[in-house]
């Protein structure tokens, strides 16, 4: 059966990565005028596909993602991610993942947090934060949970929000290709995956086809958007025509909010559709007096 921790893992870091409120204005801002945008999003989670060897025959759930900070304190970010998957010899079992995470502004640092329950008993829990070295950009991991680990990553990898900072300036340059590896706690902390996003052409303001009727998300109907797939290939991967491990799509959108997610692992799929959205204060932040 799939594990239902990584999927609820993956579909959280599908929203980190579309979590960015941009002007729509300008073709090749700064990668520091990218601003995230907080806000707390519901999705419905639905079996899309599913082959006999999946061991998966159903699957329905939720997941509530909420983002907040602001550039001056940093940003942070929790999902709660439950689902019922029965299998093909008709047996449920409900998952519970929680997750929450911090990022400083500057990206130099990263803390994460992770516990998973199976039919309500706990089952696994992840905990650590991640450093980067001044003079190598090098990442420094110390894991606390499930046990003590020190662990130096030779990748001069990117944590989430830097990556979806970055995601956001080749998005805006018109970009349709970016390759980067990326460090967000998940696989037990001690894994950086390399990534290949493709950038779709950017969707008009106001092209809702395809869309669900979302009362709460009608903000976005006058917002530019962007198809965006994220492909994540083992950090051990060398060869050109290597499978990725699994495969990220969404409709990314100026505000940060990320519509119609897909995740494909290949022998099944899952989906996840907004349905309710509400945006938060930001907080208090004084860009100039940060800077000084």
């Amino acid at each position: 059966m799939g594990d239902a921790r990584i999927i609820g893992r993956r579909f959280w870091l599908t929203v980190v990565a579309c979590t960015v409120a941009v002007s729509a204005e300008s073709t090749a801002a700064p990668a520091e005028a990218v601003v995230l945008s907080p806000h707390r999003a519901v999705y419905d989670i639905t079996l899309d596909r599913a082959a006999g060897g999946s061991g998966i025959a159903e699957m329905s759930g939720r997941m509530v993602y909420e983002l907040t900070g602001n550039v001056c304190t940093g940003y942070s970010q929790s999902m709660r991610f439950v689902t019922q998957v029965v299998n093909q010899e008709g047996t449920a079992s409900i998952t519970d993942l929680r997750t929450t995470s911090w990022e400083d502004a500057a990206s130099r640092a990263f803390r994460f947090n992770t516990t998973q329950f199976r039919d309500r008993k706990l089952t696994e829990t992840t905990v650590g934060d991640a450093s980067r070295t001044e003079s190598s950009g090098r990442l420094k991991v110390a894991l606390t949970q499930p046990s003590r680990k020190q662990i130096d990553l030779t990748q001069q990898a990117m944590f989430p929000v830097q990556h979806s900072r970055e995601l956001v300036v080749r998005a805006r340059r018109g970009e349709r290709l970016f390759t980067a590896d990326l460090y967000d706690g998940s696989e037990k902390g001690d894994k950086v995956y390399t990534t290949i996003s493709f950038i779709g052409k950017a969707r008009a303001p106001g092209d809702l086809s395809g869309l669900e009727d979302v009362a709460s998300a009608k903000p976005l109907d006058g917002l530019v958007a962007w198809p965006m797939s994220i492909s994540y290939y083992e950090p051990a991967t060398q060869r050109q025509d290597a499978v990725p491990t699994y495969e990220l799509a969404f409709l990314y959108y100026s505000n940060g909010v990320s519509r119609r997610l897909k995740i494909d692992y290949g022998s099944f799929a899952v989906r996840g559709v907004l349905k309710e959205i509400s945006f938060l204060d930001p907080g208090k932040c004084d860009v100039k007096a940060k800077r000084k």
